[in-house]
């Protein structure tokens, strides 16, 4: 077969995308089970984030996250983890919803009278730099939701809110400067995800 003919370039690059194809396909099969513990080990770290638990990683943080997660129950479909962080009971539950250009994530973590924040992580896949990707990079933000209640008094109505004018500071946080958009998701998705707890937060 001619090597400058139409036929040997067609078909030398239909074996060569093939091996490539076979290349990548084996590669991805053989990382997988590392991709997979990864992908845990960086939830249980922020679940451990949310507690207030920080600076740790690899077998540290498994470590920690296995003294302080003492369970993990479904309330109606929705995943409760119990946990007890220097001898007293603490609650978090995922956050899920959506920010500007893409989903948001985290976990929040609830006191023992399940009524107030303990803690609290963010996480994003895709908001701007500098501005919504704060809720994830600004511990100091982060940190705003500790001892803000959950509910309004006397109701089962979610009071845990980001907004730009804070008014209740008992129950709202500043909302990320330059990132309205952002902040609205967060605030949206607390209350969403709350809201689903019902039975658990009902007392």
């Amino acid at each position: 077969m001619k090597t400058n003919s139409n036929t040997y370039t067609i078909i030398y690059s239909a074996i060569l995308v093939v091996i490539v194809a076979f290349l990548l396909a084996f590669v991805s099969q053989a990382l997988k089970s590392k991709q997979d513990a990864n992908v845990a080990l960086d939830q249980k770290k922020q679940i451990l984030y949310s507690l207030n638990i920080r600076g740790l990683d690899g077998e540290a943080a498994e470590s920690k996250y296995k003294e302080v997660v003492k369970s993990e129950e479904q309330i109606d479909g929705n995943t409760l983890y119990k946990c007890n962080v220097d001898g007293k009971d603490k609650y978090v539950i995922p956050l899920k919803g959506m920010g500007l250009w893409g989903g948001i994530s985290g976990f929040l973590a609830i006191n023992e009278d399940k009524a107030t924040v303990y803690g609290a992580y963010f996480n994003h896949e895709s908001e701007t730099a500098g501005l919504g990707a704060e809720i994830k990079d600004s511990q100091s933000w982060q940190e705003k939701f500790r001892g803000k209640k959950l509910f309004k008094d006397g109701t089962d109505e979610v009071a845990l809110s980001v907004v730009k004018k804070v008014e209740d500071s008992q129950s709202q946080v500043d909302a990320v400067t330059g990132a309205t958009l952002t902040s609205n998701g967060v605030s949206d998705m607390l209350k969403d995800c709350i809201q689903k707890y019902g039975k658990f937060f009902k007392r």
